[in-house]
């Protein structure tokens, strides 16, 4: 009798080329932006209030550039990364349009790359991501790999083929929303006095603020955004008997206390590299700091872009903590994110 459940898909199953339109569409709300308030130290006022977003020219508050990216990753993971042993990293990320409440987002993905792992257990899948809206616009594409489990050790290894992917999404690709303007931008609401030209590259800033993750917090987080990852939700899928916090809620976590030192970085506009450096499980305090990488001006009324690397690490960490001298990540790193952010001038 054939089953009707859902195995996912193992390393053996992925061909170049492959084209996979995601289920379920997901249409968002403010519902989601107060759950996503309620489980991160999110601040930044564009997503919080919507007259001063309609200040700044919008139409109103978008949702948080996070809350599109996590809802558009949740999508994907029933297809690419139900068997995964672990979400290994990002890039050619760009948000091309505002997500607003009310929006209906769904997820297509092709795949570009595979190489199979020399212990011929798993291999690496490279997919490149777009989440549209309901008028089939792109609101965000991305790149990310993942290393998924094979079926059948005995299947053959794919032909090698790795992505050429660009280390940086260039300035001038960055695409700013239609009619945003920080000419009339108020610091006093937004938090902090600190401008585009307050920052130079190479100063690092330690965020200072630190959050315990909670078993119960990440495992809602994960529902929240639909991830079905395995990983996350069986205590039995590792040997270890733990549930792996979900990446994306390291990443919004530290994005949320970077607020104090960028509260005005106030939109991710791309995501030029990420990596999940080391694991992170329920009692890890997680803590971040950031690194000015590089600044560019835009053609946009009073908007600088900056970037920025953000690393989130665990307790036990050294001031400013990222590589050993063998070039290796140190263990109490979770997270090294590179991304653009735009900022007043």
């Amino acid at each position: 009798m054939a089953t009707k459940t859902n195995p996912g898909r193992f390393f053996e199953d992925y061909k170049v080329g492959q084209v996979i339109a995601h289920a379920v569409p997901r249409t968002v709300a403010e519902g989601e932006r107060a759950l996503y308030h309620a489980l991160y130290p999110a601040r930044h006022a564009l997503y919080s209030s919507d007259a001063f977003a309609a200040d700044c020219g919008l139409d109103g508050s978008p949702l948080d550039d996070l809350i599109a990216f996590h809802v558009v990753f949740g999508k994907t993971v029933p297809d690419v990364s139900l068997n995964a042993v672990a979400n290994l990293g990002y890039g050619e990320g760009r948000w091309l349009l505002p997500v607003y409440p009310g929006d209906t987002l769904r997820s297509v993905s092709e795949v570009i790359g595979l190489k199979q792992n020399s212990n011929g257990k798993s291999g690496v899948v490279y997919v490149r991501t777009r989440g549209l809206n309901q008028n089939d616009e792109v609101v965000l594409e991305y790149v990310r790999w993942v290393m998924v489990r094979k079926r059948d050790l005995d299947a053959p290894a794919p032909e090698t083929v790795l992505p050429e992917l660009r280390k940086v999404v260039p300035a001038e690709d960055l695409v700013i929303p239609e009619g945003l303007s920080f000419e009339d931008y108020d610091f006093t609401q937004a938090g902090e006095p600190h401008r585009w030209g307050d920052y130079e590259i190479g100063e690092k800033i330690d965020h200072v603020d630190g959050v315990t993750i909670e078993e119960a917090e990440h495992m809602l987080a994960t529902r929240l955004w639909q991830n079905t990852a395995k990983v996350h939700f069986d205590a039995t899928f590792r040997e270890d008997g733990k549930r792996l916090i979900y990446g994306g809620h390291v990443i919004s976590m530290a994005r949320a206390l970077s607020f104090n030192g960028l509260a005005n970085a106030q939109m991710i506009v791309a995501l030029n590299g990420g990596a999940h450096a080391n694991p992170c499980f329920a009692g890890d305090t997680v803590k971040a700091w950031s690194e000015v990488l590089d600044k560019a001006e835009t053609d946009a009324p009073g908007i600088g872009a900056i970037r920025l690397r953000l690393v989130a690490v665990k307790q036990g960490a050294a001031p400013f903590a990222l590589k050993g001298e063998d070039g290796k990540y140190a263990p109490e790193v979770l997270l090294d994110l590179d991304y653009w952010a735009l900022m007043p001038l």
